[in-house]
């Protein structure tokens, strides 16, 4: 490794990784969470049973969240034989899914209603996803890692402010089924913030799972629950509402192990999810598009914060998500473009399209056909606002295995639907697919969102392991919907770009645009979101045709954007190290032996 290499990778560093464990480092949004992912390093287990235990400890204390309802992408980095991979726990369409099923009158449902009942749940997969995971790659039993979250369930913990403020405001989601109402609303009263939570349905069905394997969720009593459950729906929306899950969708469901989408940004090698996620591609598409800038030059105006540097990133971003409503989907289900979307003149292409001095007009998705046969241009389908919950966590083990996992359930508590007698949440995650279906021979749209059987819907979910020469240096990722992508790219362009370190750069104020449309969102609401982005930038992006931002001369960056959480590992020494987000309860555990 190069000096100026190295100065790089120390630059990413903690400052205080000199005296971090060069053991287990796990960085979680929860306290809880992470402690269970502590024990069970601290018991020997590898970052793979860490994530097993932290993720099945997540369902008991951020419900509303992720849990075993929902699904995931876990990137996996093993040390010993330099692999990385994912695996791919997404939540798949039932066999009787149909791309018009969310518009059964040629109108889209309203999104409320939809995503409220039964049949807005996918086929849940996180379970199996973390089976598979431990059973190939762990070293403990399944039965050994759900022991914290069973204990956490059965015994109780104490609601903190993210879990009250999320059942206050939860747009009548936690109200609309009498078994959710009755854990978060006992008596009709929501549960505060101190409030002691136990869960004895939730912790009946993890000491079930401990004692009988996954397959009593996907064959057994717990299946007969899930399928009865799902066939809940809205009365506004009559028998169209209700769920379209069956038994054979759970005993058939299966996970699929996908090698990372590999990109390059200024000498940097990344390691991205792939589609079914967006969030990969829609990453490096993003870095490449600003790779032409001479971003961190504060000589030529691209410093941090600079109105050069978001007018440059908000432009790449419209670009890239112009391209992602239209282009991107489960490449299961039918190919999608990657090469196209990453080909050096098609890039080339489309940055030429940023100019400097003004903010261009919506933008299209690109004309793929010079690089990819089968595409055309295409107008994109109008996205919905996806949420912004969802969880994110990352574990370095004292062997340097890495762990970077997103997982979610969708939508802020999910479906509302409480599985009766088993106490866990369904997900709503086939909202996530086109409500219109987009497919057009006339006009090239491919429909790669569309509902179809067995079908994943579209993600942002975007897990990454940044490497150097080779070596993993950083893992990291975060929740938030559509602007987990921006999240993950403010992070990774203030690191190489701008110098900062980790937890400097996961601190700082992000910007971000998740739509063709551009309206700009961007923090520095809260102190430790430093440097922030001025009055007088803001007023500069106003100039330029950026919206969003409010009046003139006020302060438009009030938003909170993501949670990344990080691990970090110097790859001349071996010493370990973590960052966590203040955005929410930041911790970062580090276990030695």
């Amino acid at each position: 490794m190069n000096r100026i290499a190295r100065w790089l990778v120390l630059c990413l560093l903690s400052p205080s990784l000199a005296a971090a464990s060069p053991e287990g480092v796990v960085a979680v949004s929860q306290p809880a969470a992470a402690a269970a992912g502590a024990r069970i390093l601290a018991q020997g287990g590898n970052a793979i049973d860490a994530a097993v235990a932290v993720q099945f400890a997540l369902n008991v204390v951020e419900p509303q969240s992720s849990g075993i309802g929902g699904g995931g992408f876990m990137l996996v980095h093993l040390a010993k034989t330099g692999e990385t991979f994912f695996v791919d726990s997404r939540e798949r369409a039932p066999a009787l899914a149909r791309a018009d099923m969310f518009a059964p009158d040629g109108l889209p449902m309203r999104f409320p209603l939809a995503s409220t009942s039964g049949l807005a749940v996918g086929v849940p997969g996180t379970l199996l996803g973390l089976d598979t995971a431990l059973r190939r790659w762990g070293t403990m039993k399944l039965a050994d890692t759900l022991a914290p979250a069973i204990e956490l369930a059965g015994h109780g913990f104490r609601v903190n402010r993210f879990l009250a403020q999320d059942i206050a405001d939860d747009d009548g989601r936690t109200q609309l089924q009498p078994e959710t109402a009755a854990i978060f609303r006992p008596g009709g009263v929501p549960l505060a913030e101190g409030d002691w939570l136990v869960q004895p349905d939730l912790a009946k069905t993890l000491k079930l799972i401990a004692a009988r394997g996954p397959d009593v969720f996907y064959r057994g009593p717990i299946a007969q629950a899930i399928v009865k459950a799902q066939q809940r729906g809205r009365s506004e929306l009559g028998n169209a509402g209700k769920g379209r899950m069956t038994l054979a969708d759970l005993a058939q469901y299966r996970v699929t192990i996908r090698p990372p989408l590999i990109g390059h940004y200024r000498g940097w090698t990344l390691a991205a999810m792939p589609p079914p996620s967006a969030g990969g591609l829609t990453l490096l598409e993003i870095l490449k598009l600003l790779e032409r800038f001479p971003l961190g030059d504060t000589a030529q105006g691209y410093g941090f914060g600079s109105p050069r540097t978001l007018h440059v990133m908000a432009e790449a971003m419209r670009l890239a998500f112009a391209d992602r409503a239209v282009w991107i989907g489960d490449d299961d289900a039918m190919p999608m473009p990657q090469r196209a979307l990453l080909n050096p003149d098609y890039l080339a292409a489309r940055a030429a399209l940023i100019q400097p001095d003004r903010r261009m007009d919506t933008p299209q998705a690109g004309d793929l056909t010079p690089w990819e046969t089968a595409a055309a241009q295409s107008k994109p389908v109008r996205a919905r606002q996806e949420s912004l919950h969802t969880t994110h966590f990352a574990i370095v083990d004292r062997w340097g295995n890495m762990v970077s996992y997103t997982t979610t359930i969708e939508y802020t508590w999910g479906s509302g639907i409480t599985v009766p007698g088993y106490g866990f949440l369904l997900n709503n995650e086939l909202t996530d697919f086109n409500f219109m279906p987009g497919a057009d021979p006339a006009t090239g749209n491919p429909g790669a969102n569309d509902v179809a059987p067995f079908k994943r819907p579209r993600s942002s979910m975007a897990p990454l392991l940044l490497l150097k020469d080779g070596q993993p240096v950083a893992a990291y990722g975060s929740p938030g919907g559509a602007t987990i992508i921006n999240s993950v790219l403010n992070v990774t362009l203030d690191v190489i770009d701008h110098g900062m370190t980790l937890q400097q750069a996961i601190d700082a104020p992000r910007l971000s645009v998740t739509q063709a449309t551009g309206r700009i969102s961007c923090e520095g609401g809260l102190p430790f979101m430093q440097p922030a982005f001025s009055i007088a930038t803001q007023d500069a992006l106003r100039t330029l045709g950026h919206t969003g931002l409010g009046e003139t001369g006020t302060d438009g960056c009030r938003e909170t954007i993501g949670s990344v959480q990080a691990v970090v590992v110097d790859p001349t020494t071996g010493a370990h190290g973590g960052a966590a987000d203040p955005r929410r309860e930041e911790t970062v555990i580090r276990v030695g032996h």
